[in-house]
């Protein structure tokens, strides 16, 4: 399954090792989910993982983007044309949307109302199979 996660869900997966972004790259660095990215979100990674708030180890940090690049799946996103309040976060849509990748994120409000978009822990109870993937219920008429 190849997946795109957001910046968030890497930062929250070092802070704590028994959440559910833990989880996530814990399936990544097993082989279960394939993380697909380009050079804009490898390059997020790195600045913001090595910000020095969180203090995050170096060799933590080279050893998760190494782990990406070798098992993941570099793309060339194709621009999308929509509007995002948070222009930074728009690359790891068009990357979703260019591979069909399913998106990870820890803020679903960053990003458009899309099945494709989901948050961190619906990803991991999907990942278990112990949730189908959600979709909203439409509104049925009364005739």
């Amino acid at each position: 399954m190849l997946v795109v996660i957001d910046t968030n869900v890497l930062v929250s997966a070092l802070w704590s090792k028994n959440g559910a972004p833990a989880q996530v790259i814990g399936m990544v660095l097993s082989g279960s989910i394939i993380p697909c990215f380009d050079y804009r979100i490898l390059d997020e990674y790195r600045v913001v993982l090595q910000r020095p708030k969180f203090r995050f180890p170096q060799g933590q940090i080279n050893a998760l983007l190494d782990w990406f690049n070798f098992c993941g799946q570099s793309v060339i996103a194709e621009p999308i044309d929509l509007p995002f309040s948070d222009t930074a976060d728009k690359k790891f849509y068009e990357v979703a949307k260019t591979c069909g990748a399913a998106l990870i994120t820890g803020n679903l409000k960053h990003f458009p109302d899309d099945p494709q978009v989901m948050s961190v822990s619906d990803r991991s109870r999907i990942i278990r199979g112990k949730l189908k993937r959600p979709y909203k219920k439409k509104a049925s008429k009364e005739e």
